[in-house]
């Protein structure tokens, strides 16, 4: 045995060792049926084809053993420990910290995050510290805070945490995506959005019965008003006001056809 081998260099001791199994991790995290390694100490007392699957990695380990009403103990504790601090105590709203302190302080000093992490597909990061990712739980929690202060217990007021979604809206990616034709107007026209959206207009409303002709007359109308001149004019600025009064004066249109409704009900 190992004792004959290694004599008092390294004894065993039976009774200070337990068994420990080994469950998930593996080389290919990137695998969907991947789960994070842990070790799972084994009960002394614990039925071995209960809590022991076929061709699993145990390990014998340093420590003495526990029982299973032993362990159940320690739970149970540890619950009521839980328990006790969350009545008697308050947990710090700075993103990352863990600290729990006395309602109404002392505040201790802490070491948190500026802004909410970031869960996106499997990595996890601080949207503070985008260049800090990890892609296990454990590993994210080691992440150091990057500012420094003393505890808080006021609500924060934004988000707890961040998605795919907020982030492409960071990234300005979830902006609506223009066609070619009215990329091509808009670029016409210098730049400005109103050129396309003036120009569906025209098509829904002769749709609804209004001729393009009449459209026609009153956008040049509006054009050599705003500019003062007897000239149309199709800057992007004039373009710009002319898609602003006429879309007041659409909405005052109906919201005038409403009043007329409820006074009629």
């Amino acid at each position: 045995n190992s004792n004959e081998t290694f004599g008092s260099k390294n004894p065993l001791n039976e009774n200070e060792m337990h068994l420990t199994l080994r469950e998930g991790g593996g080389e290919d995290s990137d695998d969907e049926d991947y789960t994070p390694e842990r070790f799972t100490k084994l009960a002394s007392d614990a039925v071995t084809i209960r809590v022991i699957p076929d061709r699993a990695d145990l390990f014998v380990m340093h420590g003495k053993s526990e029982s299973l009403q032993d362990m159940e103990l320690a739970i149970q504790a540890e619950k009521n420990k839980q328990r006790e601090e969350a009545e008697t105590t308050v947990q710090c709203t700075h993103f990352g910290c863990k600290n729990r302190f006395p309602r109404g302080g002392p505040y201790p000093v802490c070491h948190y995050h500026s802004s909410p992490p970031v869960f996106h597909e499997t990595a996890k990061f601080w949207s503070c510290c985008p260049n800090k990712k990890a892609y296990d739980w454990d590993d994210f929690q080691k992440i150091p805070g990057c500012q420094t202060g003393v505890c808080s217990e006021e609500k924060q007021e934004q988000k707890q945490f961040l998605g795919g979604t907020d982030l492409r809206a960071q990234a300005g990616e979830d902006a609506k995506l223009k066609s070619i034709d009215d990329y091509n107007k808009a670029q016409a026209a210098g730049g400005t959005d109103a050129a396309p959206i003036l120009e569906k207009l025209r098509g829904v409303l002769e749709k609804l019965g209004v001729e393009n002709e009449l459209y026609d007359q009153v956008v040049a109308g509006m054009k050599k008003d705003l500019a003062g001149t007897e000239e149309i004019d199709d800057s992007p600025e004039i373009l710009d006001a002319v898609a602003a009064e006429l879309g007041a004066k659409l909405k005052a249109a109906m919201k005038a056809i409403a009043v007329e409704q409820l006074r009629i009900k």
